[in-house]
Order: C-alpha cells, then structure tokens, then sequence
C-alpha cells in the first residue's frame, strides 16, 4: 500500500472479544488491545474524553512498554472538541473472493460466417509471463442452413455457442515436444483460468476461476502475501483472429453483446494479508530488535498476534498530531498518522465498532463483499 503516513497496527487476538472498562495499559496482558483516555484509563466510551489512544500489551516488557498509538480526538463530545481525524473506515473481511463472470449474448451471425473469440486475461502473475496480458483467440465457423435455406438468416444460437466451448476447452497445443508440466507459458489453455457454460442456448457465459494459492517461504523476513485476482476482457467479432489492438479495432465487426455481470475482487482480511502487514509495520513500534532476519531466533521482539484461517475485519483511522506544537520550527511537511486495527469478524468486531464511533461519528466508508456492474460493448444496428 503506497502510503506515507506512520502506522501502527493492532492485531486483537482471537478469543478477545471484548475490550476492556477498567485499569491502564499496565493491566494488558500479552497480546490484549485496549483503548484507553486521556487520563490512562481503559474505557469503552472514548468519546467522553478530548483524546483516546489505543493500546496493546506485549509478551516481552524489557526496556519497552505496551505498544501505544498516538493521540487520537474525535467530534462527539461536543464543545471542547478538537479533533485531528481526517477520515476513519472499515474494510470488511471477505475470505472468498468474487470471480468475474461476463455473459455474451445477442448474436448477430449468418448462417456460415467466420466468427472468432478473443479473450485477454490479467492477473498480477499473468502480466509477467505475458505482455499486455495472456491473449488466446478461437475461430469457428456458424453452422450452415439447412438445405435450400437461406444463407442470410441467423444463425442457429444454441449450437454456435457450443461450437466455441468446444474449442474453448480444447487443450492446448504442444509445443515443447511432449511437454504436460506446463513449464512453456505458450502451452496453457484457457480453461486452466476460465469456465465456459451455454445457459439457455442464448448465452455464452465465461467465469474466472479462484487463482492459485502461491507458496510461502519458510522465511520470516520475506513477503511472500501479494493482493491478486484475475480479470478480462472478451471480443467476439467476424472474420480471422487478428493481432490489430482491440481498443482502436472496428466496432463494425464486433457480432455479440459482451456484459460484464460481476467483477472480479481481491479477498480482504484473511489471515496472510494481516500477517503479512504485521511484518510491514513491525519496526515502527518496537522498542529495539527492529529488523526481521533470515533466522528466526535472532527476531526476538516480532510478535504475531494472528490466527490461521480468520478472517479479519480491519479499521483504518487517519489522523495528524494532536499536538502541533512540535511542527512549529522545521524545513519539512507534517507527517499524519495511521491506526490499522485487525479484528475477527463477529461479536468483537462490533464491539470495536461501537467504541469507534462514539469517538469518531458515524463510519465513513464500510465496504460489502459483492460487486457487480452493467457495462457492456454493444452490437451495431
């Protein structure tokens, strides 16, 4: 995430689900978050106060305290308000992805005619194996018309759309001379990323199907988590394949509707993204041992406060110096601050929820996991 501002996350531990309404950061036990007032006192109505922090306690107390945010005012209590938030919101956790489905519909084929698919798939690994995106076209020809029977009428629908999930599924050609391991990028089919469906006989409808799940290295100090999804775009157009740019190719030729029905999205909060950010942010918050080596045992302050196979509702509060008073002599641009708080959807997702916005107003943005659209390229009249 290209972004400037100093961040420090909070990781509240599965089984936390509540937070607690008495005592000081003094009182955390290991891993526990809080929030606490401007009095260092744990509460659950931070609103009530000018200022709140958020707080967690670490498993190793040497020569170091709880982790702590800085200062953070909201609007709620009225007149001796002084807020310094920018923008706060929640990104819902969504383990399970949507694919992108787009439908083709509204065939203008005569009976006969050379008829060709093309369809240009992206994925962050796609890209690399492939300029401008992994191309694969298919070419048939629309059945012809019965005996007698007039070669201008359209065509039979129904059995054109079977002839291109035929091909479509077709392996790949052989390239390397009996090469099945998929070692040749050339030697892939399409159907290794999409599924293929005639529904109704009308419709052609092509999905994208979940990326592969990559491996990650036994290496604490790599990045093996990476936000990836596929998505494509579909031309269905007369004549041959051809390699003219489809952005600037004729819209004459194109003979179908191609509808994106849903797009495609990135899963959010799952536990290797949290974890992933837990080693992102891990050096602004410790008090010494800031760097991840190779061997594990020279890390001795990394904490990871995530559970394998939770899925992670995360809070975002942005926010600028409570106090300005150390910007005031200086050749340099004030800094902001940012809050990143991961908790397990649930019972104390709402709880966190509900502190929140006592302090800061109502949300501004809380995501859903589905999103669909209408766009579409259309037939010419």
């Amino acid at each position: 995430m290209a972004d400037f501002s100093l961040t420090t996350l909070f990781v509240v531990p599965v089984g936390q689900t509540s937070f607690p309404s008495s005592g000081s950061t003094q009182d955390l036990t290991a891993g526990q978050v809080g929030i606490f007032s401007n009095n260092y006192a744990a509460t659950l109505t931070p609103g009530s106060f000018p200022y709140f922090y958020v707080a967690q306690g670490r498993t190793n107390t040497y020569l170091q305290g709880s982790k702590r945010s800085d200062k953070i005012a909201g609007c709620v209590q009225g007149g001796a308000c002084k807020s310094n938030v920018t923008e706060w919101y929640k990104v819902k956790g969504c383990a399970t992805a949507t694919n992108q489905i787009t439908d083709i519909t509204d065939f203008n084929v005569k009976c006969g005619d050379i008829v060709t698919l093309t369809v240009r798939a992206h994925s962050s690994y796609i890209d690399t194996l492939y300029f401008n995106g992994l191309t694969r076209s298919v070419t048939v020809q629309a059945p012809c018309c019965d005996c007698g029977g007039d070669p201008c009428e359209t065509v039979d629908v129904d059995a054109l759309i079977d002839q291109f999930i035929t091909k479509l599924e077709a392996t790949a050609p052989d390239f390397l001379g009996g090469d099945t391991t998929g070692s040749n990028p050339d030697n892939i089919s399409l159907s290794t990323f999409f599924t293929f469906e005639n529904v109704g006989g009308t419709i052609l409808r092509i999905e994208g199907k979940p990326l592969t799940k990559y491996g990650q290295p036994c290496d604490v100090a790599a990045f093996p988590y990476e936000y990836d999804r596929l998505w494509f775009r579909t031309f269905i157009y007369s004549g041959p394949a051809t390699t003219a740019d489809f952005i600037v190719a004729d819209n004459c030729n194109i003979v179908a509707t191609s509808t994106i029905t849903q797009t495609s999205n990135y899963p959010t909060g799952t536990s290797d993204e949290i974890t992933q950010l837990e080693k992102n942010y891990y050096s602004y918050q410790a008090g010494y041992l800031k760097h991840l080596y190779r061997m594990v045992g020279y890390n001795g302050n990394f904490e990871s406060w995530v559970s394998a196979g939770t899925t992670y509702d995360t809070y975002y509060i942005k926010f600028n110096a409570y106090d300005k008073s150390g910007y005031q002599w200086g050749d340099y641009i004030e800094q902001d601050a940012m809050v990143i708080i991961a908790v397990a959807e649930g019972t104390a997702s709402t709880n966190l929820y509900n502190a929140l916005e006592d302090a800061l107003g109502e949300i501004e943005f809380d995501n859903t996991c589905i999103t669909t659209t209408t766009s579409s390229t259309t037939v010419p009249a």
